[in-house]
């Protein structure tokens, strides 16, 4: 399945001590060439736990009530952890539910390069 940079994603996503795994949202965050090119695809885990998201630059509040938000077609307010990043195999994902603005994007980019402690 083709995905794009920015786009939502529900996938089976592995939990991190590797026993089981369970379908969530996910932010693709890996390039379009590599999603492209390679059957593995670098996600961003989404969660709807948003209480430490004012504190922490590696992460981004996706509110559900503005249209920024709404076009996520996410079913609560959530955080996209991006110091959460895990790569997975592009079958693992079930189906594309919506996608971040590319204003929305270039904030992950600020919380990717905060994670990966990037200039």
């Amino acid at each position: 399945m083709p995905v794009t940079r920015g786009e939502i994603v529900l996938a089976e996503l592995p939990f991190s001590n590797n026993v089981g795994s369970k379908i969530r949202p996910a932010l693709v965050v890996q390039g379009d060439r590599n999603n492209r090119r390679l059957q593995d695809i670098i996600v961003a885990v989404i969660t709807k736990t948003v209480k430490n998201v004012a504190a922490e630059p590696t992460q981004l509040l996706i509110d559900i009530t503005t249209p920024e938000g709404k076009a996520t077609n996410l079913l609560h307010t959530s955080a996209v952890k991006c110091e959460h990043l895990i790569t997975i195999e592009q079958r693992l994902i079930r189906r594309t539910i919506g996608s971040l603005s590319p204003p929305l994007m270039l904030r992950i980019n600020d919380c990717l390069r905060a994670a990966l402690d990037l200039p």
